[in-house]
């Protein structure tokens, strides 16, 4: 029921949507719909948090990479896989993550993209130790409004996507987030160990003894 609610909104939109033509789409009794789902709602919620699940997975396989060596390219992936799922998804492409339906789709207390946020903060976080950078969280929240508006954007321009828009959003969310982390320290990369500094009193020692004739 899933996969056929997932045509028919592309087809049809949410709006257009009814139990019945899903019931005809999936061609299962009307009983059998409501068995599982009160209303269209419900529906396309359970869609749309197979959705997210399906995005969180592919972002772990790609952070697992070892490709992956700053959180810049966590951060690309995301964006990547976001487009990808605009291409390839049935139903994505209409609802992303449940905004045509309601700003609290996969949270009451979140908006949706606030939830894509608190989950990207948490890859980021368990990938390249970003858990040391001031309101990290938020900042991620504004990065993800504007590419998720831009990206809008280029598929409204283009079945595809419009390449020059996405390039942009690419560009904007790197220069921001470079801004808010890379420029207030070295979060995301890996630690440099630098050698041990000698106590001051073997300064002193070794000072002397040098000082000392032979």
């Amino acid at each position: 029921m899933l996969d056929a609610c997932a045509e028919l909104v592309d087809e049809v939109g949410y709006e257009g949507l009814t139990t019945t033509l899903l019931a005809e789409r999936a061609e299962v009794a009307i009983g059998s719909v409501y068995q599982f789902f009160p209303d269209k709602r419900a529906i396309v919620q359970a869609l749309t948090l197979r959705t997210m699940e399906a995005y969180l997975q592919r972002l772990d396989e790609r952070f697992a990479s070892d490709d992956l060596t700053h959180w810049w390219d966590g951060v690309d992936a995301g964006i990547d896989e976001y487009i990808t799922m605009h291409r390839t998804v049935p139903g994505f492409r209409t609802l992303h993550f449940g905004d045509v339906v309601d700003l609290h789709l996969l949270d009451e207390q979140r908006d949706n993209n606030g939830v894509i946020a608190d989950q990207l903060a948490r890859v980021l976080t368990e990938r390249f130790g970003l858990a040391d950078v001031p309101d990290l969280q938020f900042h991620l929240e504004i990065a993800v409004e504007v590419a998720d508006a831009l990206i809008k954007l280029a598929f409204r321009r283009t079945s595809d996507g419009d390449e020059r828009v996405l390039a942009e959003a690419k560009a904007l969310i790197r220069d921001y987030l470079h801004r808010q982390v890379d420029a207030r320290g070295d979060a995301g990369h890996r630690p440099v160990v630098q050698p041990a500094k000698p106590a001051d009193d073997q300064i002193i020692d070794s000072a002397e003894t040098a000082a000392q004739p032979a």
